[in-house]
């Protein structure tokens, strides 16, 4: 545990060095800049969406505590030293400077949980380039996924207003996938996960009950409800369309009484029978038992529901998949790079200027407008620093200084910063329908940094 303003904030242990979670180049430009002299001089990276998925109003940073333990993790320990010489990738002066890494230099960011935009710099590197870059891949495999996965459950948590969501994708994506999956949507308004993993290590509230092959292990739906009913109580939901749906409910009602927590519907059209499993369990006086769907369900099946007498909803492939934007197409960018090795050495911005494929120079800052309603209406970037008006709120927030971690948080945090940050938004962002960026990004001359 690590205490951040007088709260314990668990550190996850990832157990292996993270060092290998990266791509060739990043060691091959490593290697040829301790070469040339390169390697030392003082650079800023930063990571940006330089467009969102098609039809996304907002995105949702997501994945910073991981990206702050792999940080830690990063490592290059004899084993993975060997693997990289043995077969050629790195020659024995490089393998020595990488034997002592560490990275210590600052990252900036902004804060889990926070929504962001078109060429937001939602992460800032700063160190030697040797040390910055060795970080690329690390940082986008993390956030592009994790960002992803966010900002489509957040669409979900809104598409569902208040009523709770379960997200239970671990069987449509890879296992660590699963993990990273549910605490990203966690942080952004799912109520629950179905995987246990996410739950020890992150402390993700879990949720479950039953599956269609429990029913047809038994000799009959009868049997199978009343051994889930002996074992889990009256509250527990019983999942209801293994066969006759109505039959099903009446024997569940039979069986538990009229309060039973709830049950569940996976199949057919689930408005319609929705609405005919809640007539039905007025009917047997089981006024209090909830509804809960699942099946193949995005944030547009959600909001079809809305009018449905539906309590909760559980979510799996789409929410896994980013529902049709498996990545946040977030790029790690050089920006800023100093002339020599020496702290003194002045800074210079620097940019691509590739077809289609252009960055801005200098190292950002960000601003959200807000104006006296509370609605953000502007993102100002600068190259300056940083210039804040009465209402607006500045948006990076240190999570790493000269080495050491500073910014790990309650995930809980994470939850309620996404509940604020969505609620400034427009009225526009919550829409489902395609558009623009709910909040426009502007690019103004802040100064010089002191």
């Amino acid at each position: 545990m690590v205490h951040t303003g007088g709260r314990k904030v668990p550190v996850v242990d990832l157990g292996d060095s993270t060092a290998l979670l990266t791509d060739q180049y990043e060691l091959t430009m490593l290697q040829a800049a301790l070469r040339s002299g390169t390697a030392d001089r003082r650079s800023v990276f930063e990571v940006f969406a330089r467009h969102l998925p098609a039809g996304r109003r907002y995105g949702v940073v997501a994945g910073t505590g991981r990206l702050l333990d792999a940080i830690e993790a990063f490592r290059f320990d004899p084993a993975g030293l060997e693997f990289l010489t043995a077969n050629g990738v790195v020659d024995e002066p490089t393998a020595q400077w990488l034997e002592k890494y560490r990275f210590s230099g600052n990252v900036w960011g902004y804060a889990e949980g926070d929504c962001y935009f078109p060429e937001s710099p939602i992460l800032v590197v700063e160190g030697t380039f040797a040390e910055a870059v060795l970080l690329e891949t690390l940082a986008l495999s993390i956030l592009n996924h994790d960002c992803a996965i966010a900002s489509a459950a957040s669409r979900m948590a809104q598409a569902a207003q208040d009523r709770p969501l379960i997200e239970m994708g671990s069987r449509r994506t890879h296992e660590r996938a699963a993990v990273a999956s549910a605490r990203a949507a966690y942080i952004a308004g799912f109520a629950t996960t179905s995987n246990l993993e996410a739950g020890r290590l992150y402390g993700v509230p879990t949720a479950g009950t039953s599956a269609h092959s429990f029913t047809l292990l038994h000799d009959s739906e009868r049997h199978a409800f009343k051994a889930q009913l002996v074992s889990f109580g009256e509250s527990t939901t019983l999942l209801v369309d293994t066969y006759d749906v109505e039959r099903a409910v009446r024997t569940a009602v039979e069986l538990a009484g009229p309060s039973l927590g709830a049950v569940r519907i996976d199949s057919g059209d689930l408005g319609v029978m929705a609405r005919r499993v809640r007539d039905q369990l007025d009917s047997l006086g089981a006024h209090d038992t909830r509804i809960v769907v699942t099946g193949d369900l995005d944030e547009f099946g959600i909001a079809a529901l809305g009018a449905a007498p539906v309590n909760g909803y559980g979510v799996g492939t789409s929410l896994v998949t980013g529902s049709g934007a498996p990545t946040a197409s977030l790029v790690y960018k050089l920006v800023a790079r100093s002339d020599g090795p020496d702290d003194d050495a002045p800074m210079r911005p620097v940019a691509k200027r590739s077809t289609g494929k252009p960055s801005r120079g200098g190292r950002k800052t960000a601003v959200r407008r807000i104006d006296g309603r509370g609605s953000a209406y502007a993102e100002t970037v600068s190259t300056g620093e940083p210039m804040p008006g009465p209402r607006d709120r500045v948006l990076h927030v240190p999570l790493v200084i000269d080495g050491e971690v500073v910014g790990r948080e309650p995930l809980q945090d994470a939850r309620e910063r996404h509940r604020r940050s969505v609620a400034e938004l427009p009225p526009t962002a919550l829409q489902l329908s395609r558009g623009e960026a709910a909040v426009p990004t502007e690019f103004v001359d802040g100064g010089p940094r002191p």
